[in-house]
């Protein structure tokens, strides 16, 4: 079943990124269903967060989209070759949003491998926010997409992370951050599926 609009439009964006440890990422793109299981998360606060692209109320065209209702994709661009897809959290003008860190392949995995030029399925093909978005179809065009359509979705199959199984940390490559830097946002499941 997708997740709801009141999945994503509630206030802790921590919470939220947690709770999506264990839900499974879907992809329509070019008729193409690609599905895998969240398993590494990182919750971003908005303008009160150093490490968020919408700190201090930051509006551009490309963070934008982190000021629309819960519910959609945020996908930038990272180092000019990296799609990151995140979702947007929260009610519209407060810009939280999560980013899916990691995930393991489900279904697809034949057009996941032609995406990424690999031959064979290997447990790193989804570790890693560049390599997730580019196997599963998420590229930065698709910014600002709802989470709600055909072509790209979240589902909760009633996979359960139990609470033990959850590792937080804080999150990577946000030194510029300060003290904010250090927050365990970053959340990782340590279990197998």
């Amino acid at each position: 079943m997708k997740l709801d609009l009141s999945f994503y439009t509630r206030e802790d964006v921590v919470l939220i990124s947690r709770e999506l440890l264990g839900k499974v990422l879907c992809t329509n793109i070019d008729g193409n269903l690609t599905e895998a299981i969240i398993t590494e998360t990182e919750a971003y606060a908005g303008i009160t967060d150093r490490a968020s692209h919408a700190y201090g109320g930051r509006r551009t065209k490309r963070t934008e989209i982190m000021f629309y209702e819960g519910g959609h994709a945020y996908i930038y661009l990272c180092y000019g070759m990296y799609s990151l897809f995140n979702v947007v959290t929260n009610a519209k003008n407060i810009p939280h949003a999560v980013l899916i860190r990691g995930a393991v392949a489900l279904s697809g995995t034949e057009t996941m491998l032609q995406r990424t030029n690999r031959k064979k399925l290997t447990c790193d093909l989804l570790s890693g926010p560049g390599k997730l978005s580019n196997a599963l179809g998420l590229h930065f065009s698709l910014t600002g997409i709802s989470l709600f359509g055909n072509t790209v979705w979240i589902e909760d199959r009633g996979i359960t992370v139990s609470p033990q199984n959850i590792i937080a940390t804080p999150r990577i490559g946000v030194d510029y951050a300060g003290e904010d830097a250090l927050l365990p946002y970053r959340f990782i499941v340590n279990q197998n599926f």
